[in-house]
């Protein structure tokens, strides 16, 4: 199984981190394009802000790409490369733009995006601090759920669907991507989708469910999967460390109705 470790994808929070990655800056306006030529060609790219964008073959890689802004307040590019390449800028508006060319060399990356595990620390949920990450919340899981996911683990139970598709640790939160299809002919309304971190001793021969983890944001996800409906949305959790006999546990009850899924995974 292979999960996703992300370096880092920074949209909007990238400008509470600029001074501590000392991320160059690139200037646009209005009037004139300016264009990045990277190493590679680009495989993916996003501005923070919708008053900067970022223009780039889609159908086919290139290794260039054109940037313009409105007037506005100073935003931030991500792009990535066909090598895995991230690379990231803060983006100003300017009425006079001295570099209409820019060629961005390798050096410049501020890491990969490549599938390892990262052993990290427990972080306590501070609500205070995620009031004013909500944006940046809803855009990376936007951006997570348009990328092309194969599933890391999955439950079937009574024509219910339910499938671990990703989990990306990104800052200080886990990502955990999921899916729920609904191929019975029944509408299946959620009571609840819990996610926990269960044990299994064998040499005690003994096992325990523990604590609910809760969530620090919900994205998109669904009250009622109709009847060969499929829902994809995005659990973000405080960073956790699993340990070597603990699994994730994903529980899914049904509301008005006796269905249950439980899915188990490790984390390797």
């Amino acid at each position: 199984m292979k999960t996703l470790f992300l370096i880092p994808l920074i949209l909007v929070s990238v400008l509470l981190n600029a001074q501590k990655q000392q991320l160059d800056t690139i200037y646009a306006n209005d009037s004139k394009n300016v264009a990045l030529f990277f190493p590679n060609p680009i495989k993916q790219a996003i501005t923070g802000s919708e008053n900067f964008v970022f223009t780039y073959n889609r159908e086919k890689e290139q290794y260039f790409g054109l940037l313009q802004a409105a007037p506005g307040i100073e935003s931030n590019l991500l792009a990535i490369t066909s090598d895995g390449k991230v690379y990231s800028y803060i983006l100003k508006y300017d009425d006079r733009i001295k570099t209409l060319n820019r060629f961005i060399r390798k050096q410049e990356s501020i890491g990969e995006e490549k599938p390892v595990v990262k052993n990290i620390t427990n972080a306590p949920v501070n609500e205070d601090n995620y009031k004013n990450r909500m944006t940046f919340f809803e855009k990376f899981s936007r951006f997570l759920l348009e990328r092309d996911l194969k599933t890391i683990a999955s439950k079937n139970e009574r024509g219910i669907n339910l499938m671990l598709k990703e989990i990306v640790y990104q800052h200080t939160e886990t990502y955990l991507v999921m899916e729920i299809k609904n191929k019975s002919d029944i509408d299946f309304e959620v009571n609840y989708l819990d996610v926990s971190i269960s044990n299994s001793n064998k040499k005690r021969k003994s096992s325990y469910q523990g604590l609910t983890k809760k969530p620090v944001f919900k994205y998109n996800f669904p009250s009622i999967i109709k009847s060969s409906e499929t829902k994809h949305f995005v659990y973000i959790m405080p960073k956790f460390v699993l340990g070597d006999n603990e699994k994730l546990e994903v529980r899914l009850k049904e509301f008005r109705g006796n269905r249950y899924l439980k899915l188990n995974t490790r984390i390797n």
